[in-house]
């Protein structure tokens, strides 16, 4: 019986290893800032991105007041260097009106087969219908050195 306490145990553990190994870690843009919206956490899939594959950005996050709209601005850089930025509708990437708590915002593309491999970091910034800022966010993610589509 001890045995089996101890095998739970053992990868009970390693699986929230795992779990923390692989999780994004997010940093708000202004630490001192008082955002609107909490973000929670980033999930990337697959980690690292493949190019020339469909990649899904979900973000957790929270509000304490109800959205009816809004949009997201994203800048990508590749070390250090601004590379693509877009803007998209808030409503486009999740369900509205946002209801006061919890949401996902979700947002699959695929990336160009000739993107180069490497690190790359993303902001996002959340703004809603009357251009307040609710959330600054930046993060990390790679893309992998495997072939794309456009290689094969």
């Amino acid at each position: 019986m001890e045995i089996k306490k101890f095998n739970l145990l053992f990868f009970s553990t390693l699986c929230l290893l795992h779990a923390f190994a692989t999780a994004t870690d997010v940093h708000y843009c202004d630490k001192k800032a008082d955002y609107d919206v909490e973000v929670k956490g980033v999930e990337i899939s697959p980690d690292p991105v493949a190019r020339g594959q469909p990649a899904t950005f979900s973000i957790a996050a929270a509000t304490s007041q109800a959205l009816s709209g809004g949009k997201l601005v994203i800048d990508l850089s590749y070390f250090g260097w601004h590379v693509y930025s877009e803007t998209h509708d808030l409503c486009g990437e999740t369900p509205c009106p946002v209801s006061a708590g919890n949401f996902v915002i979700a947002h699959s593309q695929v990336l160009p087969g000739f993107t180069p491999p490497g690190s790359y970091a993303l902001t996002m910034k959340m703004y809603d219908g009357n251009k307040h800022e609710l959330t600054c966010v930046k993060f990390g993610f790679d893309i992998g050195f495997g072939s794309s589509v456009a290689d094969i």
